[in-house]
């Protein structure tokens, strides 16, 4: 099975300690400390009653088109295909697949992870302060890429809030001060910033409601962001079906995202990419902020 991207140019592979690569390959010691951040919002998402399921890297496109992924985000997409073994080729020519060699797609490859929260919970009730965490490989097709701070294929976090609007509005607030003050423990300096969500942009209704109170806030070291709330009030609950068990409305949602290569990129040029010395500051910043 192949990754299809609707552009022509070749993408380049290569060690995440710099560089402009599109895909990276982690070294061990930057291993190490994407799994510590990784345990560490794990462990948030847990102590405050989440539950934690695993999603698949890839969806069927049926799936992923409820959500109105390819009108609002046709520029991040990527689909996936296997091969036509009876009329294609077989073999890739200079690194690329021919239309003709591929079967049509039928795959999508996610570039947020939530997705697989809210299909998860589909077509059933679930109690007003459900809250669920999942990682998986979310997938980007950017018109540039910058090593560990951009990548094509990389780790997001999240934790997924469920149910009413308070309790996924609880969520965003009880994690936003969790993020900021890891950001302090770890001396990174942080700003809050609202942000546009794209999930909107094609609903007017909603769209309004976006611009008169916002619904995304992203958490930005420097010029990057690096992890961010959101607020999709019922968007997710109407398209999937899934109502609260206590008054059969839909269900409203928000998460708490994290991009892991972000911040294993932000903590390395922190720590003058000294990984060992960035690992300690985590472990340290952990228990402050715990």
């Amino acid at each position: 099975m192949t990754a299809a991207p609707h552009h022509t140019e070749g993408f380049t592979r290569g060690r995440g300690d710099g560089g402009t690569d599109a895909l990276v390959i982690l070294g061990p010691g930057q291993t190490d400390l994407l799994r510590a951040l990784d345990r560490t919002f794990t462990g948030w998402g847990r102590a405050a009653g989440a539950s934690e399921i695993l999603p698949p890297p890839v969806y069927p496109l049926r799936d992923l088109e409820k959500f109105d992924v390819y009108t609002n985000f046709p520029h991040l997409a990527f689909a996936a295909a296997p091969l036509d073994l009876e009329h294609g080729t077989g073999k890739p020519d200079e690194g690329r697949f021919r239309p003709g060699d591929l079967q049509a797609p039928q795959l999508g490859l996610p570039h947020a992870t939530c997705y697989g929260a809210y299909l998860y919970y589909e077509n059933t009730r679930l109690p007003d302060d459900t809250l669920v965490t999942l990682v998986n490989r979310c997938f980007r097709h950017e018109d540039h890429y910058s090593g560990l701070r951009r990548l094509l294929s990389f780790q997001m976090r999240e934790i997924v809030a469920l149910g009413t609007y308070e309790h996924t509005q609880q969520v965003v607030s009880r994690f936003t001060e969790r993020i900021l003050a890891f950001a302090d423990a770890l001396s990174l300096r942080m700003d809050k910033q609202a942000a546009s969500d794209p999930f909107f942009e094609n609903d007017g209704a909603r769209a309004l409601l976006a611009k008169l109170s916002p619904v995304k806030y992203e958490f930005q070291v420097g010029d990057l962001a690096i992890a961010s709330v959101n607020t999709h009030r019922n968007f997710f609950g109407e398209r999937c079906g899934i109502r609260r068990a206590q008054d059969g409305e839909h269900a409203f949602t928000s998460c708490v995202a994290f991009g892991l290569e972000r911040w294993l990129a932000v903590l390395l040029e922190h720590h003058g990419q000294d990984a060992e010395r960035a690992l300690q500051a985590v472990d340290r910043a952990a228990g402050q902020a715990s």
